[in-house]
C-alpha cells in the first residue's frame, strides 16, 4: 500500500491500511489514521495528525512550518480529523506560539483545488472551501460553512456557521451565523436562504432570521433598540438567538 519511490520517516506512524502514492513524503511525528489515501508527490510533515478515511490528492502540502516572520522554529502541530477531501495544491501550516499552537481542521471537509488554511486556524466540520478559497491566520470558520472560489478571509476573522462566502470575497470583517456575505470588502447582503432550506430549516425560522438581519444590519434604529426588538424572536428561536449574540459580541464588526 506504499509506493516502493515514496518516503516514509522511521519516526512517522501510519495505520496498517494507509495508503501512499509515488514520489510522497512523509515526515516524523506524522500520525496517519486507517483508511487514509495520500495520493502522489504529497508532502506531510510533522507534527502534524490526520484521521480516518481522508483523501489527500497530489501535490498537497501539509504541516510546514507557518508563513509567518515571527515563527522561530518553535514545536507547534496540525491536526486534522477524519473524512476530509484535501484536493490538489492545498496548504495547510501548523500553528505558531503567538496563536493556539495549533492548527485545527475537523471532519468531514471539501478543500478544493489550491486552497490555503495558515496558521493556527480552526475549521469546523462539514465546510466546503471552492477552489483557491484561503485563510490568513487566525481565522474561525464554523460548521457547514461555505467559501466560494477566490474568497480570501483576513486575519483574526470569524465565518459563522451555516453562512455563505461568494466568489471572489474579501472578508475583513465577521461572518454572522446564517448569513451571505459577498464582493470586495464583503457586505452581509442578506440571510443564506437557500443554503438553510435545504438544510431543512422551516419557512418560519428563515423568515425570522431574515427579520433579525433586517433590524440589526439594514434598519436606521440604534443597536440596542434592535437588540430590544428581537428579544421576543431570540426567546422563540436559538438560532435567532445565535445570530443576535454573534452581531453583539462580534469584535471586527460585521461588514454591512
Amino acid at each position: 500500500m506504499i509506493h516502493e519511490t515514496a518516503i516514509i520517516d522511521e519516526g512517522a506512524k501510519l495505520a496498517d491500511d494507509v495508503r501512499v502514492g509515488p514520489y510522497s513524503i512523509i515526515g516524523a511525528e506524522v500520525e496517519i489514521g486507517s483508511g487514509t489515501e495520500i495520493g502522489p508527490h504529497v508532502v506531510i510533515n510533522g507534527p502534524t495528525s490526520i484521521g480516518k478515511e481522508n483523501r489527500i490528492f497530489q501535490f498537497a502540502s501539509l504541516g510546514e512550518v507557518p508563513q509567518d516572520l515571527k515563527f522561530a522554529g518553535e514545536r507547534t502541530t496540525l491536526e486534522i480529523g477524519d473524512r476530509n477531501t484535501i484536493r490538489e495544491c492545498v496548504t495547510m501550516s501548523r500553528g505558531t506560539s503567538d496563536g493556539i499552537s495549533k492548527t485545527i481542521v475537523g471532519c468531514d471537509n471539501l478543500f478544493m483545488a489550491y486552497c490555503h488554511i495558515a496558521h493556527d486556524c480552526i475549521v469546523g466540520n462539514h465546510t466546503v472551501f471552492a477552489n483557491a478559497a484561503s485563510l490568513a491566520g487566525h481565522v474561525e470558520v464554523g460548521d457547514y460553512a461555505i467559501l466560494g472560489g477566490f474568497a480570501a478571509v483576513h486575519q483574526f476573522t470569524i465565518v459563522g456557521r451555516k453562512s455563505l462566502c461568494g466568489i471572489g470575497s474579501v472578508v475583513v470583517q465577521d461572518v454572522p451565523p446564517y448569513s451571505t456575505v459577498a464582493g470586495d470588502r464583503a457586505r452581509t447582503i442578506g440571510i443564506n436562504k437557500e443554503g438553510l432550506r435545504r438544510k431543512g430549516f422551516s419557512p418560519e425560522l428563515i423568515r425570522a432570521l431574515h427579520k433579525s438581519f433586517r433590524e440589526l444590519l439594514k434598519s436606521r434604529i440604534n443597536r440596542t433598540e434592535a437588540f430590544e426588538n428581537l428579544k421576543p424572536l431570540c426567546e422563540k428561536y436559538p438560532e435567532v438567538d445565535e445570530f443576535v449574540n454573534f452581531v453583539r459580541n462580534s469584535e471586527r464588526g460585521i461588514g454591512r
